[in-house]
């Protein structure tokens, strides 16, 4: 069953509740990257444009503590919306109450509002986070219709999401729908050959999204930390390299498994200290030492990953391919984002997390087909796994008679 997207509702004069995802990273009351905020302006313009009354919400960071507080106030990001958006956002500083409820009593058409981190609920007993009925029940009676426009937390069944939407008429915002078409239906009907690259550093968390892609994808490239598990499980010598040694039989087994289809490096650039500024070379596997570190793939597993990716119709991109904060160990990831870049007529996803904030860090924003602004929730989708914010969206219903939807 198709879910309800944002163009199925009326929202002319409506209170309409927007669960955003704007938990953009903030150093010293700066936002730092506001890419999430840019990401969700079309779903925010449409509701403003069609005259409704655009109550917007969203998480930034977690509350462990009181101290957590100040620094994860939405109020710097209401302040950059307005920005961004050349319209006031009145900014409401609590989660519920008298304050909230009149000033969303007050509101216009076509105004909008912003009440503060969801998360603040978590201060007494997770209320956001486990999904307190109580909350998600409250901030549905704030509103006549429920948007749900982030992705990022879409895997999670929390109350500002699957609490509202169950109590509410609710639909995909824009951004949510573009995330579940890219992702989604690339994964499910690719363009072959379909290449998938993993990176980042745990086989661990990778593990469901490997399976699922090995069913799906001609090739699967494998660089990051991850690749030093796998090397160990194959007999090669990683020295003091990252790796998940419990893993081990694991990765085995999945290398069987794959008959072929999984590429691993060639060779490795090495480092005797974690450290932007380390003497490295490169080295292969067969003669990498016991007090060596692997940092990044070395020239030969680039010129083999180049060439695997020839040609390819449909690449799938979740995790770096060294650690690509250190300038000097981000060849093998700039790489990447280059030979993608190239390709023609090609479908190229980046399944948000590290491997996103690489290829934005490094100037490829505008190269891709698309950059997912969820990092673990477009993990679960590539494990094929159901996201709870997504199935407790209201359903598209079709009228056999008129052949609408609605």
């Amino acid at each position: 069953m198709k879910k309800k997207t944002l163009e199925d509702l009326h929202v002319s004069g409506k209170k309409v509740l927007l669960r955003v995802d704007f938990n953009v990273p903030i150093i010293d009351g700066v936002i730092t990257d506001d890419n999430r905020i840019v990401q969700a302006l079309p779903t925010i313009n449409y509701l403003i444009d069609e005259g409704a009354k655009v109550i917007m919400f969203s998480h930034l960071g977690r509350i462990k503590k009181a101290e957590d507080l100040p620094k994860n106030s939405l109020k710097v990001v209401a302040e950059r919306c307005s920005e961004l958006l050349g319209k006031k956002v009145k900014f409401v500083p609590v989660t519920r109450g008298p304050e909230l409820e009149e000033a969303i009593a007050k509101m216009k058409k076509s105004e909008v509002l912003m009440f503060e981190n969801t998360r603040f609920e978590d201060l007494d007993g997770n209320k956001e986070s486990k999904n307190d009925p109580e909350l998600g029940a409250y901030w549905a009676g704030l509103g006549d219709v429920f948007v749900n426009d982030a992705f990022g937390t879409a895997h999670r069944a929390h109350a500002s999401n699957v609490g509202i939407a169950t109590h509410l008429e609710s639909a995909a915002g824009f951004l949510m729908e573009k995330e579940l078409k890219y992702i989604g239906d690339t994964v499910e009907n690719p363009q072959r050959p379909f290449i998938a690259i993993l990176g980042g550093a745990k086989v661990s968390d990778k593990i469901g999204v490997i399976e699922n892609l090995l069913k799906k994808a001609d090739k699967i490239l494998i660089g990051g930390g991850m690749a030093y598990t796998f090397m160990k499980s194959q007999g090669f010598n990683i020295g003091t390299s990252i790796c998940e040694d419990d893993k081990l039989d694991l990765a085995k087994k999945i290398l069987e498994e794959a008959k072929g289809k999984i590429v691993l490096p060639i060779d490795v650039i090495v480092t005797k200290e974690f450290s932007a500024d380390a003497e490295s070379h490169d080295t292969t596997y067969k003669h990498l030492k016991d007090d060596e570190m692997g940092l990044d793939i070395g020239p030969k597993t680039i010129k083999a990953f180049k060439k695997e990716l020839k040609g390819a119709k449909t690449v799938v991109w979740n995790g770096p391919m060294g650690v690509f904060e250190f300038e000097k160990f981000a060849v093998g990831t700039r790489a990447i984002c280059e030979t993608l870049a190239e390709l023609k007529d090609a479908r190229t996803i980046i399944g948000g997390g590290d491997s996103a904030a690489a290829a934005i860090q490094m100037g490829y924003a505008d190269k891709f087909t698309h950059i997912s602004t969820g990092g673990g929730a477009s993990l679960e989708y590539l494990e094929g796994k159901e996201l709870p914010g997504v199935e407790s969206l209201s359903d598209q219903h079709e009228c056999v008679d008129c052949n609408c939807n609605h």
